[in-house]
């Protein structure tokens, strides 16, 4: 029987921290302190031992390292509905920034978000060994039940803005709901219809008290408002009772701001297929300025928000208690959203 090569019969042997420390000719503990960056070691040597890492390849094992530093790098998140385009692109921003700061994220999902289930998520997390945790808090169910926890790790929360000692990041959904409404009594629409998102989060609640009380300010009527689930069919369904409401004189409806841009495109297609001219006969405006949102016809007015700075806003303020010695009191950091005005609402 032919004899297989040598370096493919016997698989080779992961190089380890014992290896480091005989070819550079220190001890075990020398090599340990390089890698954990201990200022107590001579500039020469921790060069001879890093020359020797690189030589061998040598990678150590996280897991032995955590045994020893009692560090994981590693940060929790809870998400709720992340096949929405908010908190999908929320939980991607935050990612990114925890690797930006050399942490692992462990993501969890959940399809309630009652006190239960956020207890149980947080309990599993803290069992994987995080050192922090974000709690995105898309609804008011969620605030009360976080009230009600008290891990042993710093928490922050990200998107609802809330009342509690927390510390946590969220967009100006009031600022954004104010800047698309005064945009439209701007443009000469005597007042401005609104397809809302669900009542128990608090993104809606913010986005439609902005559009309700600048119709308040302006002295404009306040229409009532229609609520919608987020998804373009829920907005379809908006569009169609706003189309009916037009094409029977409905006075003052030349404009209407969606609560979110999925749901603007659901309305879009009911008015395209009532044959109701956007922006000529009613002008549309939309919330979060999705990838898709340029792209539609016409290309829909909306408010942007930063999910970029979100995480990285989020993550700054959980690393702060995780490393610091002397943890900061609660912080809340909001950032500010930007209207993005399209053909949706400006007329070729």
């Amino acid at each position: 029987m032919a004899r297989l090569p040598e370096d493919t019969a016997t698989p080779r042997r992961a190089p380890t921290m014992a290896d480091v420390a005989r070819l550079a000719g220190v001890s075990h503990q020398t090599v340990s302190r390089v890698l954990g960056d201990h200022p107590n070691v001579r500039p020469a040597t921790r060069a001879q031992v890093r020359r020797a890492i690189e030589e061998l390849g040598y990678r150590r094992n996280p897991s032995a390292r955590a045994l020893v530093t009692r560090r994981t790098r590693t940060m929790g998140v809870v998400a709720c509905n992340p096949t929405l385009y908010g908190p999908a692109s929320t939980l991607v921003g935050l990612q990114e920034a925890a690797m930006a700061e050399g942490y692992l994220v462990s993501a969890v999902t959940l399809r309630r978000f009652d006190a239960d289930a956020l207890a149980d998520a947080v309990e599993g997390l803290g069992d994987w060994g995080v050192e922090g945790v974000v709690v995105m808090v898309p609804q008011g169910e969620t605030v009360a039940a976080l009230a009600s926890l008290d891990p042993p790790f710093p928490v922050v929360t990200v998107e609802g803005g809330h009342d509690l000692p927390i510390p946590g990041v969220c967009v100006d959904q009031e600022r954004g709901g104010r800047m698309v409404t005064t945009h439209l009594l701007a443009a000469g629409h005597r007042t401005v219809w609104h397809v809302a998102g669900p009542q128990n989060w608090l993104e809606a609640e913010a986005r439609l008290r902005g559009w309700r009380r600048t119709l308040e300010e302006a002295g404009a009527e306040v229409p009532p408002v229609i609520e919608g689930d987020w998804t373009p069919l829920s907005g379809y369904r908006a569009g169609q009772e706003l189309a009916g409401r037009a094409l029977a004189g409905g006075a003052g409806l030349s404009a209407v701001f969606v609560a979110n841009d999925q749901m603007a495109v659901g309305v879009l297609r009911a008015f395209r297929e009532a044959g109701i001219a956007v922006p000529g006969q009613v002008a549309i405006a939309g919330f979060d300025d999705i990838p898709e949102a340029e792209f539609l016809t016409p290309p829909l007015t909306t408010v942007r928000q930063d999910f970029t700075a979100v995480g990285e806003a989020s993550i700054r303020l959980l690393v702060d208690r995780i490393e610091s010695a002397t943890p900061p009191g609660p912080a809340q950091v909001v950032i500010e959203p930007r209207l993005i005005v399209r053909g949706s609402t400006t007329p070729g």
